[in-house]
């Protein structure tokens, strides 16, 4: 297929490669941007390639908890600014209320529920859309519970651009939990342990070592035990539990966390725009179509 410029950028900008060495990447996997990835870490080009999507779409994330239950959601506008604007700070906070007291399946449902106010969500939204003036979307939330035994840890960083909320069981520890949700913004790991890492990805990773270390020369007799070596620090990447904790160098999360007498169940880590595309918009050009309509 043919290798365009825009598959290139992306590539560039996932893996951190030079612009050949993407190109050549894309055109030796025929334009799959997941076995580039790999072919560019195989060949120790991009050593800490990530498969996440850019972040570019604005808004806010937030948290509410009451007592045992929480919500965590997140809410899109257009641009950075009506983020900072109080009336979508106040549509954010309506809506993590009415998410918390209704507990929705879906996003889809949570639109055509009524809120306390007497109007339907969607209507509700639409209606901030034309006093705002942009597009607001209720991208996602998740609804979490514990007991009277257990933690919640909620933090939101940069006034809500990241929000995580962790659940310890264990303890009633919320300082600790909390601590432990401003290591999961910093670090964003996938998994809490390594019994979530399915093994497809774990044989996937293990597959991708193994070649790297071959390009790179190694004798085959050591290879295996080198790889294994890797798929440690591979699982510090991307298991929370495994993490060398931000406020004490000297322990792991897990260390830590037992520490308290606790241990962790879940947590939700949400972005602002992770995972969504934004328009990109080119200033002087835009400025020189007006002046040629004219």
């Amino acid at each position: 297929m043919a290798i365009t410029a825009q598959m290139v950028k992306e590539l560039r900008e996932k893996t951190g490669a030079g612009m050949m060495d993407c190109k050549k990447a894309l055109t030796e996997t025929n334009g799959d941007m997941d076995k580039a990835i790999d072919y560019l870490r195989e060949k120790g080009i991009a050593k800490a390639a990530k498969k996440a999507d850019r972040i570019a779409a604005e808004g806010l994330t937030s948290i509410l908890t009451e007592g045992n239950e929480a919500v965590i959601l997140e809410v899109n506008s257009e641009t950075d600014f009506v983020a900072k604007n109080e009336g979508f700070q106040t549509l954010v906070k309506e809506l993590g209320q009415h998410l918390l007291k209704n507990k929705p399946a879906t996003v889809e449902e949570a639109l055509t529920q009524t809120m306390e106010n007497g109007a339907i969500v969607n209507d509700y939204i639409n209606a901030a859309v034309a006093k705002i003036g942009e597009k607001l979307t209720l991208r996602r939330f998740t609804v979490v519970s514990k007991t009277d035994n257990d933690a919640f840890g909620a933090y939101l960083h940069m006034g809500g651009r990241i929000s995580v909320l962790t659940v310890l069981v264990g303890t009633t520890d919320s300082d600790a939990a909390k601590d432990v949700s401003m290591h999961i913004a910093a670090l964003n790991p996938k998994y809490v342990s390594r019994d979530q890492v399915s093994q497809e990805e774990v044989e996937h990773e293990r597959q991708v070592l193994t070649q790297q270390a071959l390009n790179e020369g190694k004798p085959e007799n050591i290879v295996a035990k080198m790889v294994e070596g890797r798929l440690g620090k591979y699982f510090e990447d991307v298991c929370l539990l495994d993490q060398t904790f931000v406020k004490n160098p000297d322990q792991k999360v897990r260390q830590f966390v037992e520490s308290k007498g606790g241990t962790v169940r879940e947590f939700i880590r949400y972005e602002v725009g992770e995972g969504i595309e934004k328009r990109e918009d080119n200033f002087a050009e835009e400025v020189m179509n007006q002046v040629n309509k004219k």
